[in-house]
């Protein structure tokens, strides 16, 4: 038995459904898919999502930014928001996170969206702040079967960037400072499974372009889109797929789904 997980940053789903992703969902094998940056009111969320779907989501306090949420084929149950009970506005529609039935057992799963931060400015403050909150639930998360899906805005090393030597320790999201939790978090339990499945020396796949020049024509990415599960439930993925679109001009997000095969 399988069980597939896809993950995605929308990059606003009004925006994602008119640009080609309702035919996406139309055609998804997935079980259970994430989303991040929705930027949309949960009922306006709800009637977008086909509605044989199961769905939680934990909109933004601030509107029109963040929100999070996940979609599934079977119930989801034991649904809790954030990292922590009290959040400032600006950490709302995150983290979300439910519990699913699967061929091999109980799942914990986590749609989250990470800071992107700014360098030099409150954002980038905010962002650590919220990186520590995630490193606290981690290690309560990790007592279970779990796979934290979404856009950490981070990548892991240069093997996950296109531009290396020009973004790092420069660019927000290629810091050494924000690098350190991703290894804090691999070298503790979590596994980062597209890269287990990918190989250590493969370069990227990426699963994000910058909107600017001709990034996503020249492939110039950065893989800053994760699942990232516990070492039982990783032992289980089989494949990964990230659905690039085929020209610039047909992709219905900034970002690339990124899909897993698990199987029992």
């Amino acid at each position: 038995m399988t069980f597939t997980i896809t993950t995605c940053n929308v990059n606003g789903i009004r925006a994602a459904m008119r640009k080609g992703m309702e035919s996406w969902w139309a055609q998804t094998s997935a079980d259970v898919v994430l989303l991040q940056e929705v930027r949309a009111p949960d009922d306006i969320l709800r009637k977008l999502i086909p509605e044989d779907w199961h769905l939680v989501s934990s909109a933004c306090k601030i509107k029109g930014r963040a929100g999070v949420a996940i979609a599934s084929r079977t119930p989801l149950s034991e649904v809790t928001f954030g990292v922590q009970e009290e959040e400032p506005p600006v950490d709302t529609g995150r983290w979300l996170e439910a519990t699913v039935d699967t061929p091999m057992g109980k799942l914990r799963v986590v749609s989250a969206y990470l800071h992107s931060g700014q360098v030099g400015t409150e954002k980038m403050d905010q962002k650590y702040a919220h990186l520590a909150l995630v490193s606290q639930r981690l290690q309560d998360l990790k007592k279970q079967s779990a796979v934290v899906c979404g856009d950490f805005n981070i990548v892991h090393t240069e093997k996950d960037i296109k531009n290396w030597k020009s973004n790092h320790n420069k660019t927000a999201g290629v810091l050494d400072e924000e690098i350190a939790f991703l290894d804090k978090w691999f070298g503790d339990g979590w596994v980062d499974v597209q890269r287990q499945l990918a190989g250590a020396e493969a370069q990227g796949p990426y699963t994000w372009w910058s909107q600017r020049g001709k990034a996503f024509d020249n492939d110039a990415g950065w893989r800053i889109d994760y699942q990232m599960a516990t070492p039982d439930f990783a032992g289980k993925a089989t494949s990964f797929e990230i659905g690039r679109a085929s020209s610039y001009d047909t992709r219905w997000t900034d970002h690339a789904p990124l899909t897993v095969v698990y199987q029992d």
